[in-house]
């Protein structure tokens, strides 16, 4: 009987945890990087928009490609290559965003230098 009376004494969980419970309400800043499911998307530090991290892990995944291959795995190997394709896209991407961008600022500097003169 002595047990019985122990258990009574104990909170349930649910009473416990009442804090833990997440509102559904996200901001306007925070939607972009929700992805389907609710859950937070991954690259919240902007990994992807980050040129050198783009190409470290491109580099990754051809250096996975080249070990899965040399294990024997042609498939896990196929996987690799299609992960690093996919950030050698992203990679020339933000190449040529800079590239216009690093124009654009040279002819704005051509610019104002003339009116200047």
């Amino acid at each position: 009987m002595s047990i019985n009376n122990r258990r009574r004494n104990f909170r349930s969980r649910s009473q416990k945890n009442n804090f833990r419970r997440r509102s559904n309400i996200t901001s306007t800043n925070n939607a972009s990087s929700l992805t389907s499911n609710g859950n937070v998307n991954f690259n919240r530090n902007g990994s992807m928009n980050n040129l050198h991290a783009v190409e470290k892990t491109m580099q990754k995944f051809q250096q996975l490609a080249k070990d899965a291959q040399s294990n024997g795995d042609p498939v896990l190997a196929q996987n690799y290559l299609q992960h690093a394709d996919h950030y050698l896209r992203r990679f020339n991407e933000l190449s040529q965003k800079r590239d216009v961008a690093h124009d654009q600022s040279q002819n704005l500097d051509k610019e104002s230098a003339s009116t200047t003169n």
